[in-house]
C-alpha cells in the first residue's frame, strides 16, 4: 500500500504546457512522420509502457529519449486521451536519477492504481551495470507529475538459475495481486518469474513460474529471454470458461540489436489456483505469432472491464524483406525514431488469438475516396482501405500494397484473401497496419520517396472501399 504521508509528497513539477498531437502532426516537416499515431515531434521512442485507464482517461507511456533519435538515456514519455482519438502529449514522466537504481534508464514497466494512487513499477538499471530491479514511483491524480525516490520493490532473485530479469507486469487473480517478470536462465532458456504483491513497495519472489522448455511454449514462443511479458484475460465467445488467459512475450535472442527476428509470440491457456500453495498456475494449450510483420515488438496490453487493448512498437529500420528503409544517418537527420501502433482489441476466436483495431479508430475516416473499387487502386498517403472478396477467380491470388513511381515499385505487403474474408489496410505516412478478420495483424514500415504513391492491387473478385484519414473536429 502507499505510504501514509503520500499526500504530502512533493511531485516533480518541471514541465511544459500540454501539447495536442494533431497540431504536432499537422506542422511536422518530415513527410514520413505519422499523423494519427501520437508521439513527440522529436526523439527516440520504443516500448509502450504504463498503459492504463484512470480517472476517465487512457494513458500511454513509452520508452523515450527526448534528446536524440537514438536509444540512449531512456526516460518515460506520456500521452493521454479521453476517447483514443484525440491525444495530448504531457511532460516527461520519469527520468533516470543521478546515483539512483534507474541512473542508466527507466525501462519497461506498468502503471497501476494502488489504493487510489497511480503507481509505476518499472525496470531500473544502475549506471555501473548489473541486473535490473523493480523500481516504484508514485504519480499525481492526473498522472502528469511523478515522485521518484529510487525505492526498489524487487531485486535480482537469489536464484543461481536466473541470469537476467526485466520488464515487470502486474495482474490480479481471485482478488489477489501478482506480478511477473521476464527472465533468462543459465540453461539458455527463457522463463517467467512469479511474485506476490500484497504490498506494492515489497514484492515477494515465488520462483520460476514457466519456462520455454514447456512443450507448447517451445513451439510458439522460443527465445533466450522472454521480454515484456503480458498476462491478461480476454473475451472468448466460444468458451464456457469465465475468461481465457493470453500470455504474450517479445522473443529476445542474442544479438537482436532492434531487429528481433523471432518477433512476438503468445500462449493461450487457463489460470487456476494451486490447492497446496494458493498461487496461480498457468496452463498453456495453444499459441502463435502475435503480429506477422517484422517491424512489431514489445507490445503492452491493458485489461479493462470489458476488453483488452494492446499497443505495440514499430521501429525505424534499415529495410526488411525488400522494403526501402532508413539509414542511421537518415534517422539522425529526421530527428525522430519509432511509432506506436493503433490501439488494438484482443479476443479469442475458435481457440486462436484475434486482433482488430479498436472501434474508436473509425473516427479517423474522412472523405470516401473509392467505393467497391477493383484492379489497381491509388491510396492517399493517409488512408484506410477495407478489402472484401467475393467469388475469386483463383484461391491463390494476393492483395498487394505497393509503393510505385519513377519507374520503380516495391511491395510493402502481400497476402492472400479468401471468399468472404475482409482485410483492413491503414497507411499513416510510413506506418502500415493490416488487419485480417479473425486473425492477428501485420505491422510494417515503408518510406515513400518523392514521386511515389501508394497502390493497392486487388485480385479479380476483390473490391475495396477507401477513405482518407482525417483528424475529427
Amino acid at each position: 500500500m502507499p505510504s501514509p504521508d503520500l499526500a504530502a509528497v512533493h511531485f516533480n513539477t518541471v514541465h511544459s504546457n500540454t501539447v495536442h498531437f494533431a497540431d504536432v502532426a499537422a506542422t511536422h516537416p518530415d513527410p514520413a512522420f505519422p499523423r494519427f499515431h501520437p508521439r513527440p515531434a522529436q526523439g527516440w521512442i520504443n516500448d509502450p509502457n504504463g498503459i492504463s485507464f484512470i480517472n476517465g482517461r487512457y494513458h500511454v507511456f513509452f520508452q523515450y529519449n527526448p534528446d536524440s533519435a537514438r536509444h540512449h538515456k531512456i526516460a518515460w514519455g506520456h500521452v493521454s486521451s479521453a476517447d483514443l482519438v484525440r491525444w495530448e502529449e504531457h511532460p516527461v514522466a520519469l527520468r533516470p536519477q543521478d546515483g539512483g537504481p534507474d541512473e542508466y534508464g527507466c525501462w519497461t514497466g506498468v502503471v497501476t492504481d494502488d489504493g487510489g494512487v497511480p503507481t509505476a513499477a518499472y525496470s531500473g538499471v544502475r549506471s555501473d551495470g548489473g541486473h535490473s530491479q523493480v523500481v516504484i514511483a508514485r504519480g499525481s491524480e492526473d498522472l502528469v507529475h511523478w515522485e521518484q525516490t529510487g525505492h526498489v520493490a524487487a531485486t535480482m532473485p537469489a536464484d543461481g538459475m536466473v541470469t537476467a530479469v526485466r520488464d515487470p507486469f502486474i495482474f490480479t487473480f481471485k482478488g489477489k495481486r501478482y506480478a511477473i517478470q521476464g527472465a533468462g536462465l543459465a540453461t539458455g532458456q527463457a522463463a517467467l518469474l512469479l511474485y506476490s504483491v500484497e504490498d506494492m513497495s515489497d514484492w515477494k519472489y515465488q520462483g520460476i513460474w514457466l519456462t520455454s522448455d514447456h512443450p507448447v511454449a517451445s513451439e510458439f514462443t522460443p527465445a533466450e529471454i522472454w521480454e515484456c511479458p503480458q498476462l491478461v484475460s480476454v473475451p472468448d465467445g466460444s468458451s464456457t470458461e469465465p475468461g481465457t488467459w493470453v500470455m504474450m512475450f517479445s522473443l529476445w535472442l542474442s544479438g537482436d540489436a532492434h531487429e528481433h527476428a523471432n518477433g512476438v509470440g503468445h500462449l493461450i491457456g487457463s489460470l487456476t489456483e494451486d490447492p497446496a500453495t494458493g498461487l496461480p498456475v498457468f496452463t498453456p494449450r495453444a499459441g502463435g505469432k502475435s503480429d506477422l510483420g517484422r517491424d512489431f515488438y514489445a507490445p503492452q496490453v491493458v485489461a479493462l472491464e470489458d476488453r483488452a487493448l494492446l499497443w505495440g512498437w514499430a521501429n525505424e529500420g534499415p529495410g526488411r524483406d525488400g522494403r526501402r528503409g532508413r539509414s542511421q544517418e537518415d534517422i539522425d537527420a529526421a530527428g525522430w525514431a519509432g511509432v506506436l501502433t493503433f490501439p488494438r482489441e484482443l479476443s479469442v476466436v475458435d481457440g486462436a488469438l484475434a486482433v482488430s483495431p479498436a472501434p474508436e479508430v473509425n473516427a479517423y475516416r474522412g472523405a470516401l475516396r473509392a467505393s467497391q473499387a477493383s484492379g489497381t487502386v491509388t491510396l492517399p498517403g493517409f488512408a484506410e482501405a477495407v478489402v472484401t472478396a467475393g467469388a475469386l477467380e483463383s484461391p491463390d491470388t494476393a492483395v498487394e500494397l505497393l509503393l510505385a513511381g519513377n519507374g520503380n515499385s516495391q511491395t510493402v505487403f502481400s497476402g492472400n484473401i479468401r471468399p468472404g474474408e475482409e482485410l483492413r489496410v491503414f497507411v499513416d505516412a510510413s506506418l502500415v497496419e493490416v488487419y485480417r478478420a479473425g486473425s492477428v495483424a501485420t505491422t510494417l514500415r515503408a518510406y515513400p520517396a518523392a514521386g511515389e504513391e501508394w497502390q493497392l492491387r486487388l485480385p479479380a473478385g476483390a473490391a475495396a472501399d477507401v477513405w482518407e484519414l482525417t483528424q475529427p473536429t
